[in-house]
């Protein structure tokens, strides 16, 4: 009895100073969101460019996490973890001192790294877990996606208050903080060691599975679309409605804060009503959402019996944010919902199938704010990130129609899929 409660506290104390780590790695990776605007501004960046400075940590974030997942299955997740966070602070901290365009990309990519904690955090806190509360310890874990959230709030008041070289210090001294932090509060068990001899190129084979293609779909929306609009929605604000960094960045961490912290209730969601059913109702409102807001300002005049009269369509600030936010709720649900699915399809190999499935996602973060700006630089129009969002929304739909939804009762509570 002793021995279990001792136990407990251990799996406890490693599950809180591990989401701590979590979100503080997510409020580093998310931090050119907030510093990129006036960077941009000070290095004369088009959007093109803007947006390659924001995706640049979640390229080496998303390219590091299968390597990560190996070496914490052969290493441990304790010591692992504390090497990433290790690694980070030097890099955040020379940020403040870079002057050139290739200085921020270069130690972006450094940096970006702390968004591969998620791969190492993972399988960390579940083996702490008996199985049947392995999904309520991952899903706490996963609401570290909230530290997007916490750089909106944080960010804007120092760039404001001291300049955003400012920022970057006091992260690296957050970080540097959160690594003591976890130290001492994390816990290692030999028992938890998994022999492991998976190459990456033999992890790049169940790319060969449509239905590992079709949940690298998913979740290339659900979480690649979180992480790419969380970089974009701070400027999105300043250049549609003219706001302060400080407004802008609150009104978007309206969108980031619930994709982050109802992660595990969608967990919850989907264990009762099944990841199928959740997925759907997720890409229908992300389909509503994305419809609106892909809608650009516009004013149009038509001619009247009483002259020319002219009309104004467009969503102002408050209908703008109310649909962010329930994109948020949508995508945080179906971050919850792609990983139930890998662990009905794939019960014996989830390891390796969310590895890719999550490596997906990111790489979705990143070539998006790429192709948001590159859109804009092409159209002039602020609102065509969302009209491709919208686009991939569609590919998602009409692919899950006609894999699963023909042969699903997705009406009735618990969505079974009837065999083939």
């Amino acid at each position: 009895m002793a021995s279990e409660l001792n136990n407990s506290k251990k799996a406890w104390s490693v599950l809180i100073v591990s989401t701590l780590a979590f979100t503080v790695c997510f409020m580093v990776w998310m931090m050119f969101a907030v510093i990129g605007v006036p960077l941009k501004k000070t290095l004369g960046l088009n959007a093109t460019e803007f947006g390659l400075l924001t995706a640049m940590p979640v390229l080496s974030g998303s390219l590091v996490r299968v390597p990560l997942g190996i070496w914490t299955d052969k290493y441990g997740g304790r010591i692992v973890m504390a090497i990433l966070l290790a690694v980070t602070v030097p890099a955040i901290w020379m940020m403040a001192y870079a002057t050139q365009y290739w200085h921020f990309l270069v130690i972006g990519l450094v940096l970006g790294l702390a968004g591969g904690s998620f791969s190492v955090g993972t399988p960390y806190v579940a083996r702490w877990f008996p199985r049947n509360r392995q999904g309520m310890a991952m899903g706490i874990f996963g609401a570290g996606n909230a530290g997007a959230a916490v750089n909106k709030f944080l960010a804007p008041v120092l760039v404001v208050a001291f300049g955003w070289t400012m920022v970057p210090k006091v992260y690296a001294g957050i970080m540097l903080g959160t690594l003591l932090v976890f130290w001492l509060g994390s816990a290692s068990d030999p028992k938890h060691l998994v022999p492991s001899h998976v190459k990456f190129t033999d992890q790049l084979k169940a790319l060969k599975d449509p239905k590992v293609l079709k949940y690298c779909q998913y979740y290339s929306i659900v979480f690649g679309g979180y992480v790419a609009l969380s970089l974009w929605m701070v400027q999105y604000y300043i250049g549609e409605y003219g706001l302060d960094i400080r407004v802008a960045a609150l009104l978007a961490a309206c969108f980031s804060l619930p994709g982050g912290v109802l992660r595990a209730f969608g967990g919850y969601l989907s264990d009762k009503y099944g990841a199928h059913s959740v997925t759907w109702w997720v890409m229908w409102v992300s389909w509503i959402c994305l419809f609106l807001l892909s809608y650009p300002q516009t004013d149009f005049t038509v001619l009247t019996t009483n002259g020319p009269t002219t009309f104004h369509i467009g969503l102002n600030v408050y209908a703008f944010t109310f649909l962010m936010f329930a994109l948020g709720i949508a995508w945080a649900f179906g971050k919850a919902s792609v990983f139930k699915y890998i662990s009905d399809d794939y019960p014996q190999n989830i390891g390796t199938i969310s590895g890719i499935v999550g490596l997906a996602g990111g790489m979705g973060g990143f070539i998006l704010p790429i192709m948001f700006g590159a859109l804009q630089d092409l159209t002039g129009i602020r609102s065509s990130a969302f009209m491709l969002m919208y686009g991939v929304v569609w590919v998602s739909l009409i692919w899950m129609y006609w894999t699963e939804v023909r042969r699903a009762d997705y009406m009735g509570g618990k969505a079974a899929i009837a065999k083939a």
